[in-house]
């Protein structure tokens, strides 16, 4: 891949980005407590006593959560730490009802891993993991309920996440972009956390520094809260370029958290940026360290299912399909698993082109996930099988894959009601060529005279005399017989 650089005017500048991922566990019940985790409930109807940081009350670790954040580090390829810690991690927000968050900070659970980005140019960039930690995650505060006043709604107090910290090895918007899908595919494919952004169970924060090629690493800024992957490529390059700016007018970049306005195209200051010792952690004395015995996470091991990178390589090896198209297709686990149905006993390649053109054409065409398609993959099976023992041409199925769309009809009954047959019939072809030959007698000259182009026009003109049922091959077959 081509290095990404910004344009200064004192020469030109790379970026250094490192992200925070916080992961909503899927989890019926919270991290600490029994309360529900469901998205969308009535403001505080979600909510215990410990989410509540009513006096007394103890938090129970959610033993489920813990395993799916083990098997979360596995598909990081990282490792799992048999000893972690779970700390306090102190400040106030109207919206953190006990005056402390539980995390981990020492000690966390998984260690160091990495991540693997497929990039379009082909290029593989491995991307380090530095950690992942449990925490709960705070409530909401809501300003837009009544003029002059904040509502407080509780119901994701607690809520079981994992935040997963990159280390600064993402050098571009693009690469940034690269690796929140990848994460996110990641987690999908788990079954951990559903990697839904706009309802924020997939949270980034950024931390953007800028340098001279070849340079010590800058100071940095973190931008917080950015809710889509579009967002966090704009905010990268958006805040980037403050801060060469600010560099090459003499002043100095200050350590701080900031926001992104997606309206304004710009990153402002939110407050100075906390260190560790701000936040006061220590151990939370309600909770004992967290034992992860071996055996368990051999067994969660054991349980895993294929993941992205190995199923692209599966794909590549056992279907023969190059690395982008491998790549499209193991994106999402319902994509891969229905590209598989629609290839079984099929020519894999014609399948796999079939499923990332006309049938993801259509499906962004209307708007719709896979799971609202109105062409399943039995019957996109059925289309190609029509197209491969030629009872259809290549372009007749593109039609009758339009009406199979439109009508959720099977291919097979569409052919049988429009009369869409190939005409494979010798006799019937070579009538209609000798037609098409005797009616211009010029093009038939531009032929003999060695012009083999025109062969390509004399086949259209006998596809456009069939309606397109012609057998393209028996065509072009006739043609060459009778033409020389």
């Amino acid at each position: 891949m081509a290095s990404y650089r910004i344009a200064g005017n004192t020469g030109e500048w790379e970026v250094v980005c490192g992200l925070e991922i916080h992961a909503q566990i899927i989890s019926k019940s919270k991290l600490f407590s029994a309360a529900a985790t469901e998205f969308g409930g009535e403001p505080n109807s979600q909510v215990s006593p410990v989410d509540a940081g009513m006096p007394g009350m103890l938090p129970v670790i959610n033993r489920f959560c813990v395993e799916q954040a083990i098997k979360t580090g596995l598909g990081l390829r990282a490792q799992i730490n048999r000893h972690s810690v779970f700390e306090r991690k102190n400040y106030f927000y109207a919206d953190l009802p006990q005056g402390y968050q539980i995390s981990q900070y020492l000690e966390p659970l998984v260690g160091e891993g990495t991540v693997y980005l497929d990039m379009p140019d082909g290029e593989v960039i491995p991307v380090g993991i530095e950690r992942l930690h449990m925490e709960q995650d705070a409530g909401k505060s809501l300003h837009d309920q009544e003029p002059g006043k904040t509502y407080i709604d509780l119901n994701r107090s607690g809520v079981a996440l994992m935040e997963i910290v990159s280390k600064p090895d993402i050098r571009s918007p693009e690469q940034a972009g690269a690796y929140i899908q990848k994460l996110r595919s990641i987690l999908r494919y788990l079954g951990t956390c559903d990697g839904n952004m706009a309802e924020g169970s997939l949270r980034c924060d950024i931390n953007v520094s800028v340098r001279k090629p070849g340079a010590g690493l800058g100071t940095r800024c973190e931008v917080k809260n950015v809710n889509s992957v579009r967002f966090v490529m704009h905010a990268i390059e958006a805040e980037a370029t403050r801060q060469i700016e600010l560099i090459e007018e003499g002043g100095e970049v200050i350590q701080e958290t900031r926001l992104y306005d997606p309206r304004k195209g710009e990153t402002r200051s939110m407050r100075g940026k906390e260190e560790a010792h701000d936040y006061r952690y220590f151990p939370d004395p309600d909770l004992l360290p967290l034992i992860v015995e071996n055996d368990w996470v051999e067994r969660i091991k054991a349980d895993m299912p294929e993941l992205p990178d190995e199923k692209k390589q599966r794909f590549i090896q056992d279907y023969g399909l190059g690395a982008y198209d491998a790549g499209v297709l193991v994106a999402e686990r319902e994509t891969a698993d229905f590209y598989e149905d629609v290839a079984n006993g099929r020519d894999a390649k014609t399948a796999a082109n079939w499923v990332t053109g006309e049938f993801f054409g259509a499906m962004n065409k209307a708007g719709v996930d896979l799971d609202e398609a109105p062409v399943n993959a039995a019957m996109l099976g059925e289309l190609l099988d029509l197209m491969a023992d030629n009872t259809i041409s290549g372009r007749i199925a593109k039609d009758v894959f339009e009406e199979m769309w439109e009508t959720g009809k099977k291919a097979g009954a569409i052919v049988e009601e429009k009369g869409l047959k190939q005409i494979t019939d010798t006799g019937e072809l070579e009538a209609i060529l000798d037609k098409v030959i005797a009616e211009n007698p010029e093009q038939v000259q531009q032929v003999k005279d060695g012009n083999q182009k025109v062969m390509g026009w004399f086949v259209g003109q006998a596809m456009k005399a069939t309606g397109g049922k012609a057998n393209p091959k028996m065509v072009n077959e006739l043609l060459r017989k009778k033409l020389g």
